[in-house]
């Protein structure tokens, strides 16, 4: 239990919940018994995890990881995602850096805001995290007669192997994460 805490750790000191304890529990047991993970385990962390109900009656599983080792934990993804899907078996895993969204800046104030912090680059880059080994090249938004709006994005068809059964989990992620509707395709392909 102790050296699943190492694996965990939570702002201003605040106490994990069961279920980050378990999540924390996997990482740690994966590290032990992993031996191609191991090493590349070894310092990562977690911020917290949360389980989501999406799409009929699917689960996924969000880790936060702090963003300073966001590029660490994508050398692993594929990797440590496979493993933790197998722990929490019928979840789909989903791994998202922390972002902080920051206010304007006071009117005549001499300190500046930058882009990465605004909300739309941080929205941006929960989408890019929420898809992830899959790259979007592609995105449409469509309007309608009520003043609603619907995002289109159009995901590599190279990954699509290993994304087209999560395509309803990432929808739902996103839109607990940040209240968007979004719809995931594939471009259709021109056979010439």
């Amino acid at each position: 239990m102790f050296t699943a805490r190492k694996k965990i750790q939570k702002d201003k000191g605040l106490e994990p919940s069961e279920f980050e304890e378990s999540v924390a529990q996997a990482l740690c047991y994966l590290e032990n018994s992993n031996q191609e993970l191991k090493s590349d385990l070894k310092d990562l962390y977690i911020n917290s995890a949360v389980q989501m109900d999406v799409a009929g009656n699917r689960k996924a599983v969000v880790i936060h990881i702090p963003y300073r080792l966001r590029k660490a934990y994508r050398k692993i993804h594929v990797r440590l995602v496979r493993e933790l899907e197998k722990k929490f078996s019928g979840k789909d895993v989903i791994l998202i850096a922390t972002r902080r969204i920051l206010r304007p800046p006071k009117q005549g104030s001499a300190v500046v805001r930058p882009r990465s912090r605004t909300l739309t680059a941080v929205h941006d880059a929960t989408l890019e995290d929420v898809v992830y080994p899959a790259e979007i090249v592609g995105r449409r938004v469509r309007y309608h007669l009520d003043g609603s709006k619907i995002i289109k994005i159009f995901l590599d068809p190279k990954e699509r192997n290993n994304t087209e059964y999560k395509l309803e989990t990432f929808t739902g992620v996103y839109r607990k994460l940040c209240g968007k509707d979004v719809v995931f395709e594939y471009p259709a392909t021109e056979s010439a």
